[in-house]
């Protein structure tokens, strides 16, 4: 019973952005279902990177398709965690938009910079790997929030545990890529601990103060 007033009480552009994401699933998967399964399992095997890695393009329709699943599905857990520490903003949609827009330019400037600073200093292949891993590992962490916010919605999780999930999932991600690229890093360490500070840290910072 409580779920289903769950299900009642969620504003319905909840409900339609979900199955719009759905829609946008089985379209990658009509455009390439192959490089779909390889972003579901990346998170979990390096060897699907390494497939990917010469002919990845970051600007065809499967890339601008997953880039925006990913996008919607970071901004409504975002938009989750803060009804949840600020009950008062509400549930509309055009909160929602306020943040999907702060995530969209976010990502789309640190995917922009990250490739300038890999031509900058000359290690464009090695940072191109660093970037491809990185980017496909937060595809996949995409799909299981994405999951995961379903679960939420409809079947009476607590948002608490879609949080912790989050967390660690994140956490993971990046022992990951320090150990998938222990050996640029090591060989460029000082321009690791710069890109850590001004590509990851400081960016973050900004975003969380303005979405929260």
């Amino acid at each position: 019973m409580q779920a289903i007033e769950n299900i009642v009480d969620t504003n319905n552009w909840i409900t339609i952005l979900l199955f719009l994401l759905l829609v946008s699933v089985v379209l990658l998967k009509l455009l390439n279902s192959k490089r779909l399964n390889h972003n579901f399992k990346a998170f979990f095997s390096l060897s699907l990177i390494d497939d990917e890695f010469d002919s990845i393009n970051f600007l065809n329709p499967f890339q601008i398709t997953i880039f925006l699943f990913s996008t919607s599905v970071l901004s409504l857990l975002a938009f989750t965690f803060k009804a949840y520490i600020t009950p008062e903003t509400g549930n509309s949609f055009a909160a929602f938009l306020t943040i999907f827009a702060y995530v969209l330019v976010y990502l789309l400037l640190k995917r922009t910079l990250e490739y300038a600073l890999s031509l900058l200093f000359l290690i464009k292949r090695g940072v191109r790997f660093f970037m491809i891993s990185k980017i496909n590992s937060l595809n996949s962490i995409s799909f299981l929030l994405y999951i995961a916010l379903i679960l939420y919605q409809y079947a009476n999780i607590h948002e608490t545990y879609v949080f912790y999930f989050a967390a660690i999932l994140f956490i993971v991600r990046f022992t990951f890529s320090v150990i998938r690229n222990k050996k640029l890093i090591f060989n460029q360490l000082f321009y690791f601990i710069l890109y850590i500070c001004a590509f990851e840290i400081a960016p973050l910072f900004v975003l969380f103060k303005l979405m929260f």
